[in-house]
C-alpha cells in the first residue's frame, strides 16, 4: 500500500506557507459549512418571518449544539490519533485509526438521533421557550436530528482527510453541497412554503450529499487511510485512545454548550425581538468563529504530525506563527464588524427592533475578539500533542463555570441584554490568561500521546 511521501511538507515544509496552504481550505469549509445554518436564517427570516429565525436560531441550535458538539468533539480523537499516526509513518494504525473513527460516526450519530427527538420539547420547556416558536423549533430539531447520522459521517470522514495533511478535497464536497442547501432551501420555503421543516429538510438532504462525496473520497485513495467497508470496527485500542483524548474535548464542547444553553435561557426572558437579534448576532459573529475554528484545526493538525514525528521545536514555532496571524485577523474582523454589522444585518431581518438590540451586543463583544485568540490556538497545539484533560480544565472553569455563575450573580442584579452579553469577553480574558500559563510552564510537550496507545508495531515516535 502507498504511503505518505517522503518529504510531508507539515513537517518539513516552510511553516508560515505551509499554515496557510493547509487553513484556506478549511477557512473556506468552515464558511461554506457554516452557510448551512446562515441560509436556513436568511430565507426564512425574509419569507417567513422573525418566530421563524428564532426558531431556526435560538433555543433549538443551542441544543443541538449541545448534543451534536459532544460527538464531534469526541471525534475530534481520531484526528489527533490519526495525525500523529501519520507524522510517524505507522500505517497500520493509521488504517485501525480510519476504520475505528467511522464506525463511532455510525453509532455516535443513531444514539443520537434517538436521544435528539426523545428530550427536545422538554429541553425546550426547560429553556423557557416562548410559545410562539415553541412548536416550530420542535418541528426543526426532529427533522434536524434524523440526519445526525451523516453529519457525522461528514464530519469524522473531513477529519480524516484534513488529519493526512488533504484541506482541500473537504472544501470542494462542502461547496458542491453548501449550493445544493441553498438550492432546496428556497425551493422548499419559497416554492413549497414549508417553512422551518423545509431548511431542515434541505440541510440533511446536502449533508447526506457531503458525506457521501468524503467517503468515496476514502474508499478510492491508495494511501494508507484508505477505507473499506468491510473493516469497519471497532479497534479496542484505537477507541480507547480515541475516547482518552476525545472525550475531554466532547465534555468541553458540552460545558461550551450548557453555559451557552443557560445564556440562551436568560436571554429567552427577553421576549422574542431579543432572540431573534441574538440568532442574527449569532450568524455575524459567526465569521469570527469559522475563521478562529479554521486556525484551531490547523494547528491541531500540525502539532499532531510534528508531534508524531519527534520535532518539538518545530510545534513551538507553528504555535507562534499561527499565534501572529489569529492575532492579526481577529483585529481586523473586529473593525469590520463594528463598522458593518448594521448593514450585515439587513440580510437576515428588517425590523428596527431587532436591528436596535442586535447593535448593541456587537458593540459589547466586537472590539475583544482578539482576546480570545489564545483559547483556540494554544489549546488546539496541546491537544493535537495528545494533552486533552487540562485543556478542558481550563476551558470549563474559565469559560463555562465562570460563564455561569456572571448569568446567576451578575444578570439578576442588573437585568440587562448587556450584562448577558459581557459574560462572553469576560470569560475570554481570563480562560486565555490561564492557557498562556499553561502552554508556557506545563508538562504536555513532554508526554507522548501515542505511548497510551498500544501498537502491534512500535507507539514510540521519532
Amino acid at each position: 500500500m502507498k504511503t505518505k511521501t517522503a518529504n510531508n511538507q507539515i513537517t518539513e515544509g516552510v511553516i508560515w506557507k505551509q499554515l496557510l496552504l493547509f487553513f484556506f481550505p478549511i477557512l473556506f469549509g468552515t464558511f461554506f459549512q457554516q452557510l448551512y445554518n446562515t441560509t436556513d436564517a436568511v430565507i426564512v427570516g425574509n419569507f417567513v418571518g422573525k418566530e421563524a429565525l428564532a426558531s431556526v436560531g435560538g433555543p433549538a441550535a443551542t441544543i443541538i449544539n449541545l448534543l451534536v458538539g459532544f460527538f464531534t468533539g469526541l471525534a475530534s480523537g481520531a484526528t489527533v490519533i490519526i495525525a500523529q499516526f501519520y507524522g510517524a509513518g505507522k500505517d497500520e494504525e493509521v488504517s485501525h485509526s480510519v476504520h475505528t473513527s467511522i464506525a463511532l460516526a455510525i453509532a455516535g450519530g443513531a444514539i443520537l438521533t434517538v436521544v435528539g427527538i426523545l428530550i427536545s420539547p422538554t429541553a425546550l420547556r426547560w429553556m423557557n421557550t416562548p410559545d410562539d416558536i415553541m412548536q416550530p423549533s420542535i418541528t426543526y430539531m426532529t427533522i434536524y436530528f434524523i440526519g445526525t447520522i451523516p453529519s457525522l459521517i461528514y464530519n469524522i470522514a473531513a477529519g480524516i482527510l484534513r488529519a493526512v495533511g488533504d484541506s482541500k478535497r473537504p472544501l470542494y464536497f462542502l461547496i458542491a453541497s453548501c449550493f445544493i442547501n441553498i438550492v432546496l432551501d428556497l425551493f422548499f420555503v419559497v416554492v413549497l412554503r414549508m417553512g422551518v421543516a423545509g431548511v431542515a429538510i434541505a440541510t440533511i438532504i446536502s449533508q447526506t450529499i457531503s458525506a457521501a462525496m468524503t467517503i468515496i473520497a476514502l474508499v478510492r485513495t491508495k494511501d494508507s487511510y484508505q477505507l473499506r467497508f468491510k473493516e469497519i470496527r471497532f479497534t479496542k485500542h484505537i477507541f480507547i485512545s480515541i475516547v482518552r483524548i476525545g472525550l475531554p474535548a466532547g465534555i468541553q464542547s458540552s460545558m461550551y454548550s450548557i453555559s451557552n444553553l443557560i445564556i440562551q435561557t436568560s436571554i429567552n426572558g427577553f421576549g422574542t425581538d431579543t432572540i431573534a437579534a441574538w440568532t442574527a448576532y449569532s450568524k455575524i459573529d459567526g465569521i469570527f468563529w469559522m475563521i478562529m475554528g479554521a486556525f484551531g484545526v490547523a494547528i491541531t493538525t500540525f502539532a499532531g504530525q510534528n508531534f508524531g514525528a519527534g520535532k518539538i521545536k518545530r510545534v513551538h514555532r507553528s504555535v507562534a506563527v499561527c499565534l501572529g496571524m489569529s492575532a492579526f485577523t481577529s483585529v481586523l474582523l473586529s473593525f469590520i464588524v463594528i463598522q458593518f454589522g448594521s448593514v450585515i444585518l439587513q440580510l437576515f431581518t428588517n425590523d428596527p427592533a431587532v436591528i436596535e438590540i442586535c447593535m448593541g451586543m456587537i458593540q459589547i463583544v466586537a472590539p475583544t475578539y482578539i482576546t480570545y485568540i489564545c483559547i483556540e490556538i494554544l489549546g488546539g497545539a496541546v491537544r493535537g500533542c495528545g494533552d486533552a484533560f487540562i485543556p478542558m480544565v481550563i476551558t470549563g472553569v474559565g469559560v463555562c463555570l465562570l460563564r455561569i455563575v456572571w448569568i446567576f450573580v451578575a444578570v439578576p442584579l442588573h437585568h440587562e441584554i448587556s450584562t448577558v452579553v459581557l459574560s462572553y469577553p469576560i470569560t475570554w480574558a481570563v480562560t486565555s490568561i490561564a492557557f498562556i500559563i499553561y502552554y508556557k510552564k506545563g508538562k504536555w510537550s513532554q508526554r507522548n500521546a501515542l505511548d497510551n496507545a498500544p501498537d502491534h508495531q512500535s507507539t514510540k515516535t521519532a
